[in-house]
């Protein structure tokens, strides 16, 4: 049974996700993770970075973790979404002229004051990411949303690892100029769409929980609380 999803960046990181089961007990999860955590320090990795119910928050305070923030977990039914007209067209990376170096700086434009203090990554260590997250055809998966012949926002939908059906989003954002003016709302709900396209029958959204605006967006779009959880980090000791 798969308590953790885990993605590796050999030497630098992991990514490591609490998979919460039905029966599975604290204890065994605590067994779990501390057989990873032993893995990651035998890997001699730089940092793990790790979602986790708060309950173990003092557990893991105690194994040297520090709290960076906290997610919250909204979800919805895909066959609810109905796109309603609106003004704001979509183009895919893959299929446009847009250059990678212009897709990433529309990347930092909008992550730029954003609530979300859990910011792990330069832009460059994004970039370099997207195909061993997403895979060779990471580009099919970026859209760039347009209106008045200008960006208004990215959004990079794709279906989870090791799922057939579930949507998740590698990164949603509307630039600076555009926010407070509701095209989170609408970017966000064709993002939604995308996702039916690909196959998914249900979405799984988070963002910090301090990120009023986003959660406005999720609720705005039909999605409920699902889950809550912990941000913690340990780094690897240095030694000279």
């Amino acid at each position: 049974m798969k308590l953790f999803s885990t993605i590796k960046k050999e030497k630098e990181y992991w990514l490591v996700d609490q998979v919460k089961q039905a029966n599975v007990s604290e204890h065994d999860y605590e067994v779990a993770f501390n057989d990873l955590l032993e893995d990651w320090n035998h890997q001699e990795v730089d940092y793990l970075s790790l979602l986790m119910d708060e309950t173990y928050e003092t557990w893991l305070l105690k194994q040297g973790f520090h709290k960076v923030s906290v997610i919250v977990e909204y979800t919805t039914d895909l066959n609810t979404i109905d796109i309603q007209g609106s003004d704001i067209s979509s183009i895919v990376l893959a299929t446009s002229e847009i250059s990678d170096e212009t897709f990433a700086n529309l990347y930092e434009q909008c992550r730029s004051g954003s609530a979300n203090k859990n910011k792990l990554f330069t832009i460059e260590q994004i970039m370099e990411s997207f195909e061993l997250e997403l895979g060779p055809d990471w580009r099919s998966h970026c859209l760039i949303f347009q209106k008045e012949g200008g960006p208004v926002g990215i959004s990079i939908p794709h279906i989870e690892s090791g799922t057939m059906e579930e949507g998740r989003l590698f990164y949603f954002g509307i630039l600076p100029e555009w926010r407070g003016k509701g095209m989170g709302t609408v970017c966000h709900q064709h993002t939604l769409d995308a996702l039916k396209g690909f196959g998914a029958t249900y979405y799984v959204g988070s963002t910090d929980a301090a990120n009023d605006a986003m959660i406005r967006v999720f609720e705005k779009n039909g999605c409920v609380l699902r889950d809550r959880k912990g941000i913690y980090r340990i780094n690897r000791l240095k030694t000279v």
